[in-house]
């Protein structure tokens, strides 16, 4: 692949940092996640607007038929601009379902989604927070016509303003996908402390909720392979976010060293300094390489995508520790208060971290390749 990036690509990457710059300034996010749902309406219209949601998505399923290289272009801009709102929850849902079988129930939620007339989340993990998921405990029963779901979800992203979500169960045949909608009677959404505040965490709960049989997108192992080839792709656009948020707080730091005097000089000249925004280089350089890897074998169906995905995932998550860290320790005390932007991308790559796996998932999920391909 060309690490360089396309003309059509640059363009791209400038047109979402100017909508951002103009549409997203930090004084915007702090009040937006002062809200229950941590999302602007005029916001989210005017991005979906711009037609990210779908611009991975084939033409005809109403995407721009671009690749996931376009889509990490997207969020890396947006991360580094920490865009609150359900931007990754509804891109995972519209890419959900995007894999599975074309159905009526399929075609209108994935249609509301990429126009952004609808939000969407997924309801995947469980009491044990493992994204190994094989067995849900949430159950999905049939009957005559209609499918009941029971039990609860936790850590699901942005679902107080999801208008759909999409429950990973157990059926009669295996794992099965069930879209419910959020106003459904017995579907009930109860906060969860996050350390991120521009974005939303739910317990979800399903108590004897009913839906039509035609809400059952999949089961089996269609409903398998099509959440694995989903949580692939919230992992690229996760590490993609990282990056841009890395790519902020080197920007900030390598700013305030220039700037801030101690003892009569820029503590910019100070070779410590100098050393740790040289490691904040580095890591924020080594992760775009590797995501945009990621992002592009997964695009091409390489046979290491899978691999690829789970090494920049593990690596971004560390990095952007690595990274928020040394940006604290060169700010120095004006780092740690609330007046100043740098908590948001700290506690924003904190929380990414864990999403869809934090490195030691990943790190178990390269032996498991090694040892199957020995």
């Amino acid at each position: 692949m060309d690490y360089e990036l396309s003309k059509p690509q640059k363009l791209l990457q400038q047109s979402v940092r100017d909508f951002c710059q103009r549409e997203c300034p930090p004084e915007r996010v702090r009040k937006v996640m002062e809200t229950e749902t941590a999302m602007d309406e005029p916001l989210w219209r005017a991005m979906a607007d711009q037609g990210w949601i779908g611009l991975h998505l084939p033409e005809e399923q109403g995407g721009l038929g671009l690749g996931l290289v376009e889509l990490a272009v997207v969020a890396e801009e947006l991360g580094r601009a920490c865009m609150p709102g359900p931007f990754l929850s509804t891109t995972w849902a519209a890419t959900l379902l995007s894999f599975v079988p074309r159905s009526e129930p399929v075609d209108r939620c994935l249609s509301q989604l990429i126009e952004g007339s609808s939000r969407g989340a997924v309801a995947f993990l469980e009491d044990d927070n493992d994204w190994n998921l094989t067995k849900p405990c949430v159950t999905a029963a049939k009957s005559a016509g209609h499918v009941t779901l029971n039990g609860s979800k936790q850590l699901v992203l942005d679902a107080p303003g999801a208008d759909s979500i999409i429950v990973v169960a157990q059926g009669d045949a295996g794992m099965c996908l069930v879209l419910v909608d959020r106003a459904t009677p017995g579907v009930t959404i109860e906060a969860t402390p996050a350390i991120d505040a521009t974005r939303r965490l739910s317990l979800v709960t399903f108590a004897g909720v009913t839906v039509p049989r035609s809400h059952i997108l999949c089961d089996g192992a269609p409903a398998v392979a099509a959440l694995a080839r989903s949580l692939q792709v919230g992992a690229i656009v996760t590490c993609a976010e990282l990056i841009g948020a890395c790519q902020w707080l080197l920007d900030e730091t390598v700013e305030y060293a220039r700037t801030r005097k101690q003892f009569d000089r820029f503590i910019g000249s100070f070779q410590a300094v100098q050393l740790k925004c040289a490691d904040m280089f580095l890591e924020t350089e080594s992760s775009r390489a590797a995501a945009y890897y990621a992002a592009w074998s997964a695009t091409e169906g390489a046979v290491d995508a899978e691999r690829a995905v789970s090494i920049a995932k593990l690596y971004c998550s560390e990095a952007a520790r690595d990274v928020g860290n040394l940006a604290v320790q060169v700010h120095g005390g004006i780092g740690f208060t609330w007046e100043h932007d740098l908590h948001l991308y700290y506690k924003r790559n904190k929380a990414n971290e864990f999403l869809f796996g934090d490195a030691r998932h990943h790190r178990e999920a390269i032996a498991r390749l090694t040892i199957d391909a020995a």
